[in-house]
């Protein structure tokens, strides 16, 4: 009758070391010998020191590996961090990186809020294709970073809609830097085959510390739209 493979002897685990064992035995052997000669003592030595030497290697080398793959799972981890906070087209912040940026801000230090969207950004996906509007954004980041610098933080909450956080600013410092942001976009800012003048509008809001991140967003945001109803490219602070 034939046996089922369940009937079968476990397969033996393989001894990674066998070699340095047997190396090992044979000079335990040699060592117990009270009548071996120094040619007999000399080539068990010999045998071990090479496998001990052969093992030392290995074992340097797992370790280099070791190091390598930590690095790279290092190195991913950090990647992966960035992707979940940052936009992937721009590498500013993202929404939720903004929210939480603002909020840390807020709970300590007040904090200056300007809200900023590209006029008019759908005309331009329409009529010069969706590469082209891409590069629009690419441009007005640049120009963001170009006048925020340091001073804060930079993030991208819709597809034509960003916001710029200054912690501790004062609201005419604020005030004063969304001009200037305004002025770079609509007086630098060149992307062909756009053959207009790109433009964008602001709101600013400046909030105590302790205020809520929907409130402080809240009045920036309408003041954007105040803006917006204005005629655009222009700078509008929130009610106090």
């Amino acid at each position: 009758m034939a046996s089922s493979s369940s009937d079968l002897p476990p397969a033996a685990t393989p001894d990674l070391f066998q070699n340095e064992n047997a190396a090992l035995d044979k000079a335990r052997a040699m060592h117990a010998m009270t009548d071996a000669n120094a040619a007999e003592y000399r080539a068990s030595l010999g045998e071990l020191i090479d496998q001990f030497e052969r093992l030392m290697r290995e074992t340097r080398r797992l370790i280099g590996r070791s190091d390598r793959a930590e690095r790279e799972m290092q190195a991913l981890a950090q990647q992966l961090a960035h992707r979940a906070s940052h936009d992937a087209l721009t590498g500013v912040l993202n929404r939720s990186a903004v929210i939480e940026q603002a909020a840390k801000a807020l709970r300590t230090t007040s904090t200056a809020m300007i809200v900023l969207d590209i006029d008019e950004f759908k005309r331009i996906n329409d009529d010069f294709g969706h590469p082209t509007g891409d590069a629009v954004i690419l441009g007005v980041v640049d120009c963001l970073r170009r006048i925020v610098g340091d001073r804060g933080f930079i993030g991208r909450v819709g597809g034509e809609e960003f916001t710029v956080l200054l912690p501790g600013h004062d609201p005419d410092g604020a005030a004063l830097l969304a001009e200037r942001m305004r002025e770079a976009i609509s007086d630098t800012l060149i992307v062909p085959p756009v053959d207009r003048r790109i433009t964008a509008s602001f709101g600013v809001s400046n909030s105590e510390a302790g205020t809520g991140f929907d409130i402080a967003y809240g009045l920036a945001d309408a003041a954007l739209y105040r803006a917006k109803r204005s005629g655009r490219n222009r700078v509008e602070i929130a009610d106090l």
